[in-house]
């Protein structure tokens, strides 16, 4: 029974510490004027393992979505996608012109200086899930990051 329970003790140790390499530096959400419903989280997303983002949510929208930026035919073009990979070891920039989390529905206007929650849902290997709840800040609106322009990494 103590060997049975040792090898439980270790499995779950090991499942516990792959899931748990997912880093989130960075992260910053810009503030709103008043009237406004929406807004752009970004952020940089490493993982120690193969994983992938598969959703977003924040108590202070009514939807949180992932979304890609890109050049087509000469127009810049945003759209849903529906996960961001995060492979192993390469960190992912969430930035202005590439990967983002668009905050829709706002119910709040967003302040600099005040913070919000958003919480990173991740899928792993065997299609383990992991949730992180993170604490972001609001900058100002003409806040521009250091690596702001930098193309998402993939």
């Amino acid at each position: 029974m103590k060997k049975l329970l040792s090898v439980l003790i270790v499995l779950c140790s090991l499942c516990a510490s792959a899931m748990a390499g997912v880093s989130v530096t960075a992260p910053w959400v810009r503030a709103t004027v008043p009237a406004q419903k929406s807004s752009g989280a970004f952020m940089r997303v490493q993982s120690s393992t193969d994983a992938r983002l598969v959703g977003v949510s924040s108590p202070v929208a009514a939807q949180v979505e992932l979304h890609q930026m890109d050049m087509k035919d000469g127009m810049m073009k945003m759209q849903q996608v529906d996960g961001i990979d995060l492979p192993a070891g390469k960190g992912v920039n969430l930035a202005s012109g590439g990967y983002h989390v668009m905050l829709v529905g706002l119910k709040q206007q967003l302040k600099a200086g005040e913070a919000i929650d958003l919480t990173l849902q991740i899928e792993h290997p065997g299609k383990k899930r992991e949730s992180i709840t993170i604490k972001v800040p609001v900058k100002p609106i003409n806040f521009s990051a250091p690596d702001a322009g930098m193309p998402a990494q993939h």
